[in-house]
């Protein structure tokens, strides 16, 4: 039955939360227009806070009824319907909320909701001003979601539209209230944990971008151009932790999941998100210069200032549609281009211009900076930061020039590089130099006093070990057939002064008993970054290079039939050190661990169920018994292959799975398992398998005549038939009475096993039928043909086809760990960054005693106060 009171009740919430962030964002204004800091309007201040809550509230209301739309599979709504399906585990559905940009939208207005809470709950004194423009951003993000038509012009897209309305198709014509019994579904490739998890981290850090921002623009706003730097400073940390484990969060899912053999391919989505985090990174070094030594007090504006408007810059690039085919990860065009450009737009136009106003009046520091001032150092680490977020721009946004000029009748023939990796890399190479060279100089000038003595005798130590590091690593690197050009040879040096000269400072900090420096450690963290994705990405190993002398396939590219290698099914292989087997096809099935066997799984005519042909255990206990209906998942198949070492006997199984999706514009979705050792990982991907849509070239039959316990020979085979037995009434027969049903019992011996076949002889109503039963591993098929019961004898027919086989591409990525390890420091770094700064946070939050006089006591707009 159609169930359009959640729907309503979630458009309405939505209406509610955009009018209250409108009055809130009004009444905040209000209550600080003319107003010192700290000082404000009673009655507009209550209303700001009260409309505030009330977004908040109206928020949380959008989300429960969008989530229940969801998870009650109402598919009379196209977000559900488009998003879901009826067997999706929970923690999928959560990631379907997400999926869509209506959804991807909630999440970061919730997110500020929140944030919003604590600044009203954290920051009294900055409340106003602060959450004017908090309420402003949150008016404008709460349009996309609107879904209202306003004199013919469409204002947001409703996660709350019906499918009726969504779809023009025949059948709403002849039944308006058609619901559909099963959704799309998740896209294959975020069925995954990290997409539970990676999204919401990501979203707070886009969140996060705003508040420095807000302060920074009630500081122009309110002529205080100094005092936001310090409660700026504490969320700048926060804001670039979150977000930098939510990029590296990206990463790693794109590791897990995408076949393309790495952690990040430049792809022009992902370049949004890296953007801003460098520019916000580099905003975090400029306030701490203020905060040290009342340097780049400009620099930190615009940089704080910046740091959002890529934010919104990049959601404009995902979400508008801009970015058509040079993306697999952009949102298609809602018909939102109009309000992102407006938003984004109203944000560029009053920061830019509130900042030009007051530039002048912006303190700016008389120090003059010296080859022996940290303070230089760390602004020129800054600079490059900025640098190399202005190289990822510009390339990135060649879609946009192109639809501007477009827009203005101009004919672009500008196009995005062709190896767009080697384009990004050729810079962002040497901007690492830079990060790991200039860190690891400032860091230590940061601690000491500098003059041309103590800085040699500080940098000598680190300097010399790096050398002698770096000149290790080119001989092992030599000694074992690889080369390393000059590029890779600077940042390998550097890499090593970077990890080596924030160590030494960290450790001499100890000796001193001095608070750990967290800068220090998130550097070091960076550091091991770029060695890992020097040694992992510079040096991978493709270890399954085909040997056979053999092609695959004219319709292969030439890279599949060169860099793969084809496995048989229960036939070895070599591959580098190993010996590898393709041992099977496997499902995955709730509850039980590990995957099962679909060999030991009788399909039903329902896709999500199977009947136990024998026990499903681990170990000693059973799962299931042979006969029971057994859940299963069957997207995804995962395909066994064991390696084994052939000098040392090790050995270990791989699951890399297989999805058929040919929505997806791909005959095959591939996703890598890998196999993770200290120094390297082995991962490995399916490349190709038989066309799953094309019916096996069985032979033709050759009939047996056989007696109980005789044995036949088939191929390189032989089975034994073992009698014959009643079909049991689940094996999915749907028996009636008067129906009869036998299937034969054979045992097949394999190269390496067993096999239990049972094929069918069914008679139903005077009519003859027949359920053959398959051995994939040995491209067997077996049919009952015939029964003689006076004789004692039984025809069955065997026909053979080629064995099941795939095509697996294996890569080895040498010291890929340093990049994870070196992502936990970094973010062990920010952390204790932010602890280290709780007591100036304190410090700063706690007012004085005029000022705790003040805050409980706002001041009526009409007495006139002389701005502090």
């Amino acid at each position: 039955m159609l169930n359009t009171f959640i729907g309503d009740a979630g458009h309405l919430s939505v209406i509610v939360a955009f009018v209250a962030a409108t009055v809130a964002a009004y009444s905040y204004y209000m209550a600080s227009r003319n107003q010192p800091l700290g000082e404000t309007d009673a009655s507009w201040l209550r209303i700001g806070r009260g409309a505030f809550l009330l977004h908040g509230v109206a928020v949380v209301s959008v989300i429960a009824c969008l989530f229940t739309i969801i998870y009650t599979h109402r598919y009379e709504y196209y977000y559900a319907w488009s998003h879901s399906s009826n067997h999706l585990p929970v923690y999928y559905m959560i990631s379907c909320f997400w999926e869509g940009q209506e959804g991807s939208f909630l999440l970061w207005i919730f997110w500020q909701v929140v944030l919003g809470f604590l600044i009203m709950r954290f920051n009294k004194r900055w409340e106003a001003p602060v959450m004017a423009i908090f309420a402003g951003v949150q008016l404008f993000l709460t349009s996309m979601i609107l879904g209202v038509v306003l004199g013919g012009v469409k204002i947001g897209s409703s996660p709350f539209i019906l499918l009726r309305d969504f779809l023009d198709i025949p059948v709403f014509k002849t039944n308006p209230n058609f619901i559909p019994k099963d959704g799309t579904g998740l896209n294959a490739l975020l069925q995954n944990y990290w997409m539970v998890i990676h999204p919401p981290t990501l979203f707070l850090g886009f969140a996060l971008t705003l508040v420095p921002f807000a302060f920074a623009i009630a500081g122009l706003w309110k002529g205080e151009y100094t005092k936001w730097v310090r409660p700026a400073l504490r969320w700048t940390l926060v804001g670039g932790l979150v977000l930098g484990v939510g990029i590296m969060m990206g990463a790693y899912w794109a590791y897990e999941t995408l076949n393309f053999g790495g952690y990040w391919n430049w792809d022009p989505v992902e370049n949004a998100v890296y953007i801003p985090w460098l520019v916000l990174v580099a905003s975090l070094h400029g306030l701490v210069l203020w905060q040290r030594s009342r340097t780049a007090l400009r620099t930190s504006f615009v940089l704080v200032i910046t740091t959002f408007l890529l934010v919104l810059y990049a959601t404009f690039l995902t979400r508008s549609g801009v970015l058509g085919n040079a993306s697999v990860h952009s949102f298609t065009d809602l018909g939102l281009s109009g309000q992102l450009i407006i938003y984004l737009g109203a944000f560029v136009v009053l920061a830019i211009a509130l900042l030009a106003y007051r530039w002048k009046q912006i303190p700016i520091s008389e120090k003059e900076l010296t080859t022996y001032n940290p303070e230089l150092w760390v602004f020129v680490g800054a600079t490059v930061l900025c640098l190399g977020a202005f190289q990822v721009l510009v390339t990135t946004s060649i879609p946009v020039y192109n639809a501007f000029l477009g827009f203005i009748g101009v004919k672009s023939n500008l196009a995005l590089p062709a190896d767009q990796i080697q384009h990004y890399t050729k810079i962002q190479l040497w901007m690492g130099v830079g990060v790991a060279f200039f860190s690891g100089l400032a860091q230590i000038m940061w601690w000491q006093k500098n003059d041309k003595s103590s800085l040699t005798n500080s940098l000598t130590v680190p300097g010399i070990l790096s050398l002698l590091s770096a000149a290790l690593v080119i001989l092992l690197v030599q000694y074992f057939g690889m080369t390393m050009n000059l590029t890779y040879i600077v940042l390998l040096t550097t890499g090593m002064f970077g990890v080596l000269a924030n160590l030494s400072m960290v450790l001499t900090l100890m000796r001193r008993k001095v608070s750990l420096s967290g800068g220090g450690v998130a550097h070091i963290g960076i550091a091991l970054m770029l060695l890992g994705i020097l040694a992992s990405a510079g040096y991978s190993k493709i270890i399954s290079q085909n040997v056979s002398g053999l092609l695959y396939s004219r319709e292969f590219p030439e890279e599949t039939n060169r860099d793969n290698v084809l496995l048989w099914r229960n036939d070895k292989a070599p591959m580098g050190k190993y010996d590898v087997s393709y041992t099977g096809q496997y499902l995955d099935v709730p509850k039980v661990p590990g995957y099962v066997d679909k060999q030991l799984l009788f399909r039903t005519a329902d896709e999500y169920k199977a009947l136990a042909r024998a026990d499903i255990k681990r170990g000693d206990k059973v799962y299931y018994k042979a006969g029971d209906t057994v859940d299963i998942l069957p997207e995804n198949t995962y395909y066994r292959v064991e390696y084994k070492d052939r000098k040392t006997g090790e050995a270990f199984v791989l699951y890399p799975r297989g999805q058929v999706n040919e929505e997806m514009g791909e005959g095959l979705l591939a996703s890598p398992d890998i196999k993770k050792f200290l120094d390297h990982d082995i991962y490995s991907h399916i490349s190709a398998v038989p066309p799953p849509d094309k019916e096996k070239d069985w032979s033709e039959v050759k009939e047996h005549v056989l007696s109980v316990g005789d044995t036949i020979f088939l191929n390189d085979y032989f089975a034994v038939f073992r009698g014959v037995e009643p079909a049991h009434q689940t094996a999915g027969l749907g028996l009636t009475k008067g129906d009869l049903a036998i299937q034969g019992d054979f045992l097949v011996f394999g190269e390496n096993r067993q096999y239990h076949v049972h094929p069918v002889f069914v008679v139903r109503n005077r009519m003859i039928g027949r359920v053959p039963d398959e051995v994939d591993d040995l491209g067997l098929r077996l049919s009952f043909l015939n029964v003689d019961p006076t004789k004692g004898k039984f025809t069955f027919g065997v026909s053979t086809a080629q064995k099941d086989y795939i095509i697996l591409k294996a890569v080895e990525k040498p010291f890929i760990n340093l990049l994870w390890s070196g992502t936990l420091l970094m973010a062990v770094g920010f952390g204790m960054a932010i602890y280290k700064r709780r007591r100036d946070v304190e410090v700063a939050l706690k007012p004085t005693q005029p000022e705790a006089d003040a805050a409980p006591r706002p001041r009526p707009i009409q007495k006139k106060r002389q701005a502090a």
